[in-house]
C-alpha cells in the first residue's frame, strides 16, 4: 500500500492551496488547515492515546453486557443456569460473600470510629498544649507594687496593658 498521500501533514502544494481556499472560503477553515499542516503528524499518536484510554473505560461496560448475557437477566443479580445443583451452591456462596461483606462493612464502621476518636484526642491533646505555651507567654509578671490605698483605685489616666 502506498503511504504517500496527497493531503499529508506537510507543506505541499495541495496542503498550501487547501489552506488559501479554507481562508477565502471560512476563515476557521483555514485555520483548521493550518494546524493540521503544522500538527498533523502528531495525530496518529494522539488517535493511539485517545484509543486506549477509551478502551479502559469501556472495558468495563463490555465486562458488565457480558456477564449479563451469559448469565441471563432475571429479578435475581444472575439468571438460573439450568444446572440445579450449581445454581443452589451459588446461591449459598452468594449469601455467604453478602454476610461477609456486611460483617467487612461494620468493622470498617467502627474502624472509622476508632480513627475519628484518635484524630479528636490527638486534637484535643495539640490544643491543650497550644492553650499551655499562650497562658505561660501571656501570663503577667509577679512583681508587686505599691499600694495606693484602700479607697483609690489605679489611676483612670493611665495604661494597665503597659506593666
Amino acid at each position: 500500500m502506498n503511504t504517500s498521500a496527497l493531503i499529508r501533514p506537510a507543506w505541499t502544494p495541495a496542503t498550501i492551496a487547501l489552506m488559501v481556499v479554507g481562508f477565502m472560503v471560512f476563515w476557521p477553515l483555514g485555520f483548521a488547515m493550518l494546524a493540521y499542516i503544522i500538527w498533523g503528524d502528531r495525530l496518529d499518536g494522539f488517535k493511539r492515546d485517545v484509543n486506549r484510554a477509551t478502551d479502559g473505560i469501556f472495558a468495563g461496560c463490555r465486562r458488565g453486557a457480558d456477564r449479563a448475557q451469559r448469565w441471563g437477566n432475571g429479578n435475581s443479580a444472575y439468571g438460573r443456569t439450568g444446572n440445579a445443583a450449581f445454581d443452589d451452591w451459588r446461591e449459598k456462596e452468594l449469601e455467604r460473600l453478602a454476610e461477609e461483606r456486611r460483617k467487612l462493612d461494620e468493622m470498617l464502621g467502627e474502624f472509622d470510629e476508632y480513627a475519628r476518636e484518635l484524630r479528636r484526642a490527638k486534637d484535643q491533646e495539640e490544643f491543650d498544649r497550644f492553650m499551655a505555651n499562650r497562658n505561660r507567654h501571656t501570663a503577667p509578671a509577679t512583681t508587686t507594687k505599691p499600694s495606693r490605698g484602700k479607697d483609690k483605685g489605679p489611676d483612670k489616666g493611665t495604661n494597665l496593658l503597659d506593666d
